[in-house]
Parts: C-alpha cells; sequence; structure tokens
C-alpha cells in the first residue's frame, strides 16, 4: 500500500508565484524517504499541505489510502509531524508534552504515560521528563519534537529538518533511533540539508528545485549517475615534491594531503598503483565530500 500519493499538487500564492508546480510522486508503506531540495524549493509548503495546515490549489493528496480533502480526520491520524521550527510550551514540563499531545488523540491517560516513558527513555530524556522545556538543549528539544510526534503511534513520520543544530554525537543517535523506528515499520519522510543525512538513513529520494521535481529515484540509481568522485588521501609520511599523472587530475594541498579526481570510466586501483610505485605511501582514504551532496548541487544548480 502507498503511505501516501500526490497527484499534480500545485500551489500558487497571488498572481503568479508557483511554490509548488503540479508536482506528482509517492511514497510505499515503509519507506524510509528522503524529500529534498534547496531553500525555496517548495518543501515546507508541500509538508503543509500534506499535513492539511496549508490548502493547496489544485492536485490530490491521500494518506494510506485517504484522501485528505474528503477524509481530513481519518487521514491525520496516520500521520506524525516534527516541524522545523520548536512549536510547544517551552514552560511546560517534558513529560506533561507527550501526555497533552495523547490527549488530543483520545489516549488515555495511562497509556498516555506509557506510551511517554517509553519514548522517552528511548531518546534519553527520562531523567529530563519534569524539566521545563525552556531548560533543555538544542539536541534535546529536537528529540522531544520527535517523541510528541511519535506519542500516538503514526503510521507516517514526517520530520522536517529533525537534527537541524544539534551536535555530531546527538545526531548520529539520532539516526539509530529512526533506523530501528523504520525497521519496526513506521514510514519516514525526511527532509535535511544534511545529505549525509539522506544519503545514510534513506532508501528513495525525491529531488525538488523551484516547485518542480528534478528527481525522483532510488539512492542507489542516483549515485549510479554521478560522473566523477574527488577523494582525498592523507599520506603517512610527508612529501616535499610529487610528480601527478594527468589522468587523474592530482592536487597537492599539502605535504601530507593529495586530492584526485575518479571519472565514472576510470580504475581506482591503478590510482594505488601508481602511487605504491612511487614509495607514496597512504594512511587514510576518504570522499572529499558527500557523493549525494555532490548530485544535488549539480542538478539544483541548473537555471
Amino acid at each position: 500500500m502507498k503511505a501516501l500519493e500526490v497527484e499534480k499538487l500545485t500551489k500558487i500564492y497571488g498572481d503568479h508565484l508557483k511554490a509548488v508546480d503540479d508536482v506528482s510522486f509517492s511514497v510505499d508503506s515503509g519507506d524510509f524517504f528522503a524529500l529534498l531540495g534547496p531553500n525555496g524549493a517548495g518543501k515546507s509548503t508541500m509538508i503543509g499541505i500534506i499535513t492539511h495546515l496549508i490548502v493547496k490549489t489544485a492536485g490530490t493528496v491521500s494518506i494510506f489510502g485517504h484522501d485528505i480533502d474528503e477524509n481530513p480526520g481519518l487521514a491525520k491520524q496516520y500521520i506524525g509531524v516534527a516541524p522545523q521550527e520548536f512549536n510547544f510550551n517551552i514552560f511546560e514540563k517534558v513529560f506533561n508534552v507527550l501526555i497533552y499531545q495523547a490527549g488530543y488523540y483520545g489516549i488515555a491517560r495511562t497509556a498516555a504515560k506509557q506510551k511517554a516513558e517509553k519514548l522517552l527513555r528511548q531518546l534519553d530524556l527520562w531523567d529530563k521528563r519534569n524539566v521545563i522545556v525552556k531548560e533543555l538543549s538544542g539536541g534535546m528539544k529536537r528529540k522531544l519534537m520527535i517523541a510528541r510526534a511519535l506519542i500516538h503511534n503514526p503510521k507516517l513520520l514526517i520530520l522536517d529538518e529533525p537534527t537541524s543544530g544539534v551536535d555530531v554525537e546527538t545526531r548520529r543517535e539520532m539516526w539509530v533511533f529512526l533506523s530501528e523506528l523504520n525497521k519496526s515499520g513506521t514510514t519516514i519522510i525526511l527532509t535535511t540539508h544534511y545529505l549525509e543525512e539522506a544519503e545514510t538513513l534513506c532508501q528513495k529520494i525525491v529531488i525538488i528545485n523551484q516547485g518542480k521535481i528534478v528527481e525522483n529515484t532510488t539512492l542507489k540509481n542516483l549515485l549510479a549517475k554521478l560522473k566523477k568522485e574527488i577523494f582525498l588521501i592523507d599520506l603517512k609520511h610527508p612529501v616535499d615534491t610529487i610528480e601527478l599523472p594527468n589522468q587523474f587530475k592530482f592536487t597537492k594541498l599539502d605535504d601530507r594531503t593529495i586530492s584526485f579526481e575518479v571519472s565514472k570510466d576510470q580504475n581506482l586501483a591503478s590510482v594505488f598503483e601508481y602511487l605504491n610505485k612511487n614509495n607514496i605511501h597512504i594512511l587514510s582514504l576518504r570522499n572529499k565530500s558527500n557523493r549525494l551532496e555532490e548530485f544535488f548541487i549539480e542538478l539544483t544548480s541548473k537555471k
């Protein structure tokens, strides 16, 4: 079953501004799905329409087979949303934020307490349950947003920049939690500017630019379209001078670091063979940037 079906979705502001322009895509039940695009691409507008916060101009949206216009109440029950901006009462206790949210969905208080405790423990917030939200760190607030979105056991979780502004350790913890949540059957739609996040977590990707879809495919197929990759080599020993073959576009960044470019039809092994023959020993090898980031920049920079 499709968790989400979007057909010919359009949103026009005023007389001319098309924030979303005839967009169609679907998300299968159980997907971990990335909705990517630069600022102003139309992502937040689409999320607003899907969650029934913004009135669309044209098109249809269905959540697990329920049209959001014909059955808005039923469609909303399937969705949990963690928006980009914090929108809870900062003077409320953490535990109560979840209990009150559960009440909106008619969940009995006893069941709500049990679910709230489970979520707070999973997200390492249980020790903060009696702290007011204002006193939480930014990362803890992000976790609380996710916990609140999950309190009614939604089948579809929509995350809008869920790790924005959090430290690396917290981000990695959230990745593990979300991966396990997805494996347990929850469909997740993710928007993020951390493209490493999308590459790590998601199987399918839609990239939107200027209100239109420019890619709609699997992560595997998208990365297969990369024409080149840029790698960095950290050398075991410093080198003062080095002659580098032109075919790999080598660049010496400093006496211990070299960058080089490999096109799709070139063999990476020949790079190592050349360096080994010249007694240049490699300490480590890494991508200069996230692979998806390279492709994203190429797509969204097109006019």
